[in-house]
């Protein structure tokens, strides 16, 4: 978003620079030499400062188009599994091994795949996933009850409306997950990494939120969920409590 403003503002300022030197300044030109202006290594948001040669009409112009071009450049990217308007390809139901658990290659940090990984509509219930790289993964709609997550890599999946009754994520990297209407009741998230992580109309029920990693924001959106109550069966942590809500 940032360059393409500076490109637009760029192009103004030139547009304005080839007119003015098509009228120059009856000023004659000093004879004491210009100071050098500093380098900086750092790239600013902002453009360099205007000539003082432009009339301030045109000053005055540059600044009203300048916040209209960053106002009107695209929004910046969302979170794979934050954004509502994700729109999903058809599933391939001839691919036969789609639904198998598989490591990304690429590396998390951008959730990045040489493939599409879908694992919609997939029964991967009771499976191990230990340690697994699911970056990316699309799981919406899918089953993966009682699955075990530790220790496991989920950043930007997205798992609309599944169901991860009783899964376990101890450990596991969760970010910038979307949990929005999901069935998690009895899930353990101990330790886990749920950083840009919505859980809007999921079932929270008996989970277990103990030592989680996450944002202010995200965890006052986490207690609002009305199911946020019970005690997890397997660690026993009571779960408002155990998320740090009051």
């Amino acid at each position: 978003m940032h360059s393409i403003s500076f490109l637009v503002l760029s192009l103004l300022v030139a547009s304005v620079q080839a007119f003015l030197f098509r009228f120059p300044s009856p000023t004659p030109p000093s004879r004491t030499a210009p100071l050098e202006t500093p380098r900086s290594d750092t790239t600013s948001f902002f453009p360099p400062a205007l000539p003082p040669s432009l009339p301030k009409l045109t000053v005055a112009v540059l600044s009203v188009l300048f916040p209209a071009a960053v106002t009107f450049s695209p929004p910046p990217a969302i979170a794979d599994g934050a954004t509502s308007r994700f729109v999903l390809p058809p599933v391939d139901t001839k691919d036969k091994g789609r639904c198998q658990f598989k490591s990304s290659n690429m590396g998390q940090a951008n959730a990045a795949r040489d493939k599409l990984y879908d694992l919609r509509l997939c029964d991967m219930s009771g499976k191990d996933a230990t340690g697994f790289d699911l970056s990316g993964a699309i799981m919406a709609e899918g089953t993966f009850k009682k699955v075990n997550f530790k220790e496991a890599v989920l950043s930007k999946a997205y798992a609309k409306a599944a169901d991860f009754e009783g899964a376990d994520f101890s450990n596991a990297v969760v970010d910038r997950v979307s949990f929005d209407g999901s069935n998690l009741k009895g899930s353990i998230f101990s330790n886990a990494v749920l950083s840009g992580t919505s859980f809007v109309g999921a079932d929270l029920t008996d989970s277990d939120f103990t030592d989680t990693y996450m944002g202010e924001f995200n965890l006052r959106e986490l207690c609002k969920n009305p199911t946020l109550k019970g005690t997890n069966p397997v660690t026993q942590a009571p779960t408002k409590e155990s998320a740090g809500c009051r």
